[in-house]
């Protein structure tokens, strides 16, 4: 009884509010229309959908799973490609919704398509180090790939620590198969990280404290520290646009789609993560030749593959001089750096990966695929 009088006197005062604004000036109306809108898209609207382009699960280890993406065209190019993404956030970014999906756009233009999803790492996987996923996730991935594709060689595409994890298996493994290899906003040379440098400095950051006390690094943590590099646009920012553009709807679709990505993170392995503050971000090993992966060397000058290097000219977590030295380093006599004006993530979606990141990617394969 109570709460059915507490809810009609909410739906009363709700429409007296509304009827009060109707007396509002018109420019205040409108604000409350907004306001009202953002209120109802942050509080009553459904999370959307997300990584629909059909898939079959070819093989798993673990919590991982690789996906073979269905072919839409009677023609599929005989290379195949394989995705890899980072440790951090879920891949789906590829394939965040139709129209506006990487995969969807590879699959379309007749690519056999492959991603390695690495799926939710717990706690019993805190001891997880690079030197798993190299040669116990990327190199038996590789090797299922090729062989549900029944190809010779293939392509590997690495965005942002996956392009940093798919250039060290593919110097360790000088014999493997590899045609082409697309590195997209990957950082290599950790020698100017920008403000990272300032937040993990061994001095003032106690890594081994924190990953003996956490063991895996939550989602939490390393979502913070990302957006601490512009607190205003990554903090205010967002409910600002929204606010502003609360009655287009293709921007709020886009809107809450990004959202949902950007916090849907996954546990950091805590080895992992160990290796790659240390020996990535404070000493600075795989440019310098001197990063030991299962006490193999890693020289990235055995890479002698096709490599197409992107950055991002407003990529503030892989800036572009950080992706850029790579090609001083490798071997390949085809390699080719280019830089989008667009950011980190909008690199992959948004106007400016539908206008200049899939072409330019679709492009270059397909001359060598």
């Amino acid at each position: 009884m109570l709460l059915d009088r507490k809810r009609g006197n909410s739906v009363f005062s709700s429409q007296r509010l509304e009827a009060t604004t109707e007396s509002f000036p018109q420019g205040l109306k409108e604000s409350y229309k907004r306001l009202k809108r953002t209120a109802d898209i942050l509080i009553k609207d459904g999370e959307p959908l997300v990584g629909q382009s059909p898939k079959e699960v070819i093989w798993t280890k673990n919590k991982s799973k690789l996906y073979h993406y269905i072919p839409t065209t009677k023609k599929v190019k005989k290379t195949p490609i394989l995705l890899v993404y980072a440790l951090i956030n879920k891949p789906y970014i590829l394939d965040l919704t139709k129209g506006n999906s990487f995969v969807e756009y590879l699959v379309n233009e007749g690519f056999d398509v492959y991603l390695l999803d690495w799926g939710t790492f717990a706690h019993e996987d805190r001891h997880l180090k690079f030197d798993d996923i190299v040669y116990d996730y990327i190199a038996k991935a590789v090797n299922r790939v090729l062989r549900f594709s029944g190809a010779k060689e293939l392509s590997i595409l690495g965005y942002c620590m996956g392009g940093t994890l798919t250039s060290i298996y593919a110097a360790l493994h000088e014999d493997a198969p590899i045609k082409n290899l697309i590195f997209l906003t990957s950082p290599f040379d950790f020698s100017d990280t920008g403000l990272y440098g300032s937040f993990l400095n061994e001095k003032y950051f106690a890594l081994d404290k924190a990953i003996d006390t956490l063991g895996n690094i939550p989602p939490e943590m390393i979502d913070f520290g990302n957006k601490m590099l512009k607190p205003i646009t990554n903090f205010v920012g967002p409910y600002v646009t929204l606010l502003d553009r609360s009655d287009n709807t293709a921007f709020i679709k886009s809107w809450q789609l990004m959202q949902k990505w950007v916090a849907d993170g996954i546990p950091f392995p805590g080895e992992a993560y160990r290796q790659w503050i240390r020996d990535f971000y404070q000493q600075n090993k795989l440019i310098k030749g001197e990063l030991e992966i299962r006490g193999k060397r890693v020289d990235v000058s055995n890479i002698k593959a096709n490599v197409l290097n992107i950055s991002a000219t407003k990529d503030h977590i892989a800036m572009p001089c950080q992706v850029e030295a790579l090609n001083e380093h490798i071997s390949s006599k085809d390699k080719q750096y280019v830089s989008i004006p667009s950011g980190h993530v909008s690199i992959m979606f948004g106007p400016a990966s539908l206008k200049t990141t899939y072409p330019t990617i679709g492009k270059w394969l397909k001359e060598r695929s």
